[in-house]
């Protein structure tokens, strides 16, 4: 996006998006015990979470919630590729004990290694190898990653970036 362009709304700042739960106790405990998450309860059907950060994604109780798609992904980032397979090794043992429904193995996708957990509400985590500040270096230089050959090597691409196929061959698959 051209940062020049003055956009219709005057917003200043990403703080929150929304989950769903069917048991807010249950989903609270997961995410502080198995997932490390900040947890503050808003309300009786609500809590706000965070990790290292500002922004934060408001959980909010409803029994009849539908499965979250994968492409709708959260991702928690680890520091090195042994924590991404330590965290797995855990997922997996433990897979049961915290309602985990479903572990996909550890995959070098979109320019990282990570793999995925479907928590007890069907919600979809990734566990994923990034620098600190997560994907922030992508808007180090401003422009869309096309304009700067998808940040395939040098310090602009600490992930290994690599484009897998051309922008007019995008797909909605997962």
């Amino acid at each position: 996006m051209d940062q020049s362009l003055t956009p219709v709304l005057n917003t200043r700042f990403f703080s929150h998006a929304t989950l769903t739960c069917r048991d807010i106790e249950k989903s609270r405990r997961f995410y502080t015990e198995f997932l490390g998450l900040d947890v503050v309860r808003t309300s009786p059907i609500s809590l706000a979470t965070r990790l290292g950060g500002d922004t934060v994604i408001v959980v909010v109780q409803n029994a009849n919630k539908a499965e979250h798609p994968r492409q709708n992904h959260n991702g928690l980032d680890v520091a090195t590729r042994e924590e991404v397979d330590r965290s797995h090794s855990i997922a997996l043992e433990r897979q049961e004990e915290w309602g985990i429904k479903r572990v996909t193995r550890p995959v070098e996708q979109h320019g990282t290694y990570s793999f995925m957990i479907v928590d007890l509400d069907d919600n979809w985590w990734e566990i994923l190898l990034n620098p600190e500040r997560g994907y922030s270096w992508m808007f180090a230089k401003g422009e869309d990653l096309d304009h700067f050959n998808e940040g395939e090597g040098g310090e602009l691409n600490p992930n290994g970036y690599v484009r897998r196929r051309k922008h007019s061959e995008k797909t909605d698959a997962p």
